[in-house]
């Protein structure tokens, strides 16, 4: 299966992104490595990293991998006792496509890769991995967080390879407690797996806490005494949901209240500077060796300064660790895809990340704002044989002036004989040409609905459509046997949601300096977009119409120019 055939498979794409419906505002028309010296400076210009910043302005350049789905204990808070459906191997990223898509990232200005998991010490290539990433030009960390259970095994070889920073997750200092919150034995040796690792010179070494009301919040103060005699950094995370965790909100300890119960017992507990995208609001106890610091991902998010993102263990890109919307890059690394159209991929998923992250309705915080409706265009050409067509068929419409609308009576791709050829542009002259197309997909008030909430299984229908698009366009010539070949300076397709007209629209402009037109390529995009929609969602209803795909308007040329609203 070759790269364009992957965006008419419904397993290309095995989640979505965002809800926001543009994605673009310029196209990425060519693929541009960063430098190291440029991914690494302190203030970062938008500009110079255009794959890794959304539409905020945020740029990303600290990439989390999770090495794998499995883990060696089952925290309650995490999964379920009996654990999760783990994802089969062959489904799984090897470890030459994690580091080829580490590479990539670094490329592009990541300078900052953490390995997770699930358990990343259960890895069987976790130390290659380590010595690997160590070797690529430009990053200048790698991080590991771990549940600490092997360190003592471990710790020395991964320090070796290159590991930079160690984060243990601890969510109690009772061994009895521990065993109640992971379902395991084990609490001793991470106690262990910590001191090793201040004796190896980690400092701080960064310990996560979780907590809960009812469970550790009577250990807030004897972790605030853990940080006396040792160089760690507690870190407490307040309570988050998670599929499986049955979470309650009110085991959730917000920030404030932890702040409060510490300074009664130390008034000169104070804050320490912290950088612009740090997660953890730092404290400190004078004259302690550790500190202490607080993730208030519930209470007061951190979303306007994030820089990360994450690669999930199957391949897919998670632009939120929040969000359900996700992309799979493995898939488009297993068909070839160019390394141009991976970035194109990266940049799209980026760009639409959320503003912030989902409300959990703890907070007050006001819903999302609803999807900004599709914009009017072009609703009064025809549909055929539709069950729609009360709701579709405009009134207005000519079918015989529909018909005659062309430029010419004599088919170029013709010859005297009837026999098929490709034109010869050879004498022709170069110009600009620029061609605008558009297109329907009628899906219904049901599939609307889950559009806009983004709750379709196969993902974000939007995005998923609108890459589809992009690339299709770009495959033009692959696809329709007697296209040309050409270079397009500029491509960009959009996909909005009119919730009003339950359709999803679809536009799609080309441009290219040549000696042939691109009318074919806008009108490929808008197609190939608009299959995509309706493959995302044929689980939910097969009564979706492709309509109204048409030539906007186009220009440049031998034959001049053209627009439908002055067409006759």
């Amino acid at each position: 299966m070759s790269c364009n055939q992957i965006f008419f498979h419904c397993s290309f794409f095995s989640r979505g992104l965002g809800k926001k419906t543009t994605l673009f505002k310029r196209f990425f028309s060519y693929t541009k490595y960063v430098s190291s010296e440029t991914a690494n400076k302190a203030e970062l210009n938008p500009k110079e990293l255009p794959y890794l910043t959304d539409d905020h302005g945020r740029v990303h350049t600290y990439l989390r991998i999770s090495l794998t789905e499995k883990c060696n204990l089952r925290c309650n808070y995490c999964m379920p006792a009996e654990g999760v459906k783990l994802t089969k191997k062959p489904e799984l990223l090897t470890t030459n496509e994690i580091l080829t898509l580490s590479e990539l990232f670094v490329k592009q200005g990541v300078n900052k890769i953490r390995l997770t998991g699930g358990e990343p010490t259960v890895h069987k290539d976790l130390l290659p991995i380590v010595e690997s990433l160590k070797n690529i030009n430009g990053l200048e960390q790698v991080a590991i967080t771990t549940n600490g259970l092997t360190l003592t095994k471990q710790l020395v070889n991964l320090q070796r390879a290159g590991l930079d920073v160690l984060n243990i997750s601890l969510d109690t200092l009772k061994s009895d407690k521990y065993e109640k919150i992971t379902r395991r034995k084990g609490w001793a040796r991470v106690i262990a797996g910590i001191d090793l690792a201040i004796q190896l010179g980690y400092n701080p070494v960064k310990i996560n806490v979780v907590a809960m009301r009812g469970f550790n919040d009577d250990e807030v103060l004897d972790f605030v005494e853990f940080t006396k005699d040792r160089s760690v950094d507690v870190r407490f995370i307040e309570y988050m949901p998670f599929t499986g965790n049955k979470w309650e909100t009110e085991k959730m300890i917000p920030f404030s209240e932890m702040k409060s119960i510490i300074l009664a017992k130390y008034p000169d507990f104070r804050a320490l500077p912290n950088k612009p995208n740090d997660t953890s609001k730092a404290y400190h106890i004078p004259g302690y060796k550790g500190q202490l610091g607080f993730i208030t991902s519930m209470s007061e998010h951190f979303c306007g300064s994030c820089n990360r993102i994450r690669l999930m263990a199957d391949g897919s890109l998670k632009v939120c660790l929040f969000g359900n919307s996700e992309i799979s890059l493995r898939d488009a690394l297993r068909n070839g895809c160019s390394e141009e159209d991976l970035l194109l991929m990266i940049g799209a998923a980026i760009k639409r990340k959320k503003k912030q992250h989902a409300d959990f309705k703890m907070h007050n915080e006001k819903n999302h704002g609803p999807r900004r409706r599709g914009f009017n265009i072009l609703n009064r050409y025809f549909q055929i044989n539709s069950p729609f067509n009360t709701y579709l068929f405009p009134r207005s419409f000519n079918l015989t002036r529909f018909c005659q609308m062309s430029t010419s009576s004599k088919l170029t791709h013709v010859t005297a004989e009837g026999k098929v050829s490709m034109v010869d542009v050879g004498e022709k002259v170069n110009s600009e040409r620029v061609a605008v197309a558009s297109g329907k997909v009628f899906v219904g008030p049901k599939v609307t609905q889950l559009i806009k909430e983004n709750m379709m299984k196969k993902g974000d229908v939007l995005t998923t459509a609108q890459l589809a698009g992009i690339i299709g366009a770009k495959k033009t010539s692959d696809l329709i046997p007697l296209c040309h070949n050409i270079f397009l300076s500029h491509l960009e397709v959009n996909c909005t949601l009119n919730e009003e007209n339950e359709t999803v629209v679809i536009t799609c402009s080309a441009k290219s300096t040549g000696k042939t037109g691109v009318e074919m390529e806008a009108l490929t995009g808008v197609s190939v977009a608009a299959l995509t929609v309706y493959d995302m969602c044929k689980a939910v209803t097969k009564a979706m119409v492709i309509k109204d795909i048409i030539l906007v308007k186009k220009s440049g040329g031998y034959r001049g120019d053209y627009d439908i609203d002055n067409s006759g």
